[in-house]
């Protein structure tokens, strides 16, 4: 009997583990009528909180492709100036509600997703503000690198408002670089 509760509670506590990584920070509102068609394509990370699995990087950006699968194929680049070499990493989104509203899971670890949240985008689809599943994670993103200010000001103004500490945030350089092999 104690073994058989044991695992019921590693079950109950592996999936709330889990599922946490799938939330939404207090006060986010994904996007609603998000079109991914629109979406797909090349992305340049002009701002960022910054963490382990992209320190060091400049010149990052995020491809997403819808995949005859049915999920999204995310390819994340960047340029690493201490080790001069190009470094990316494969992926794969779902959507965790309707494909109409910007919520999905990605995921580059075999079965661990996390959030990401599409909480403010422009009708041409041309600057996106996305968040993890919690205030730790933040990008501004842009299909430009070299954005308006009026965009950058609007994203630090609503992540503030939003709790994220924009005090933290970085902004990746975007320069002529070595290209990367394909």
């Amino acid at each position: 009997m104690l073994k058989i509760m044991f695992k019921i509670t590693f079950i109950a506590i592996l999936f709330s583990l889990l599922s946490a990584c799938t939330t939404v920070p207090d006060g986010v509102k994904p996007v609603e009528k998000f079109n991914l068609s629109k979406y797909q394509g090349k992305w340049y990370e002009i701002a960022r909180l910054d963490h382990s699995f992209e320190r060091g990087l400049e010149q990052v950006t995020a491809e997403y492709q819808l995949m005859p699968e049915g999920y999204v194929k995310v390819t994340n680049r960047g340029f690493s100036t201490q080790k001069q070499t190009w470094s990316e990493a494969i992926g794969k989104a779902k959507f965790v509600e309707a494909t109409d509203i910007g919520f999905l899971k990605v995921s580059f670890f075999g079965p661990f997703y996390g959030s990401y949240v599409i909480f403010e985008l422009d009708k041409q689809y041309q600057y996106s503000f996305v968040a993890g599943p919690n205030t730790s994670y933040l990008w501004l993103l842009s299909r430009s690198p070299t954005p308006d200010k009026a965009v950058v000001d609007k994203f630090l103004s609503m992540s503030k408002d939003l709790g994220f500490d924009t005090n933290e945030i970085i902004f990746p350089v975007h320069r002529m670089l070595p290209k990367q092999n394909q």
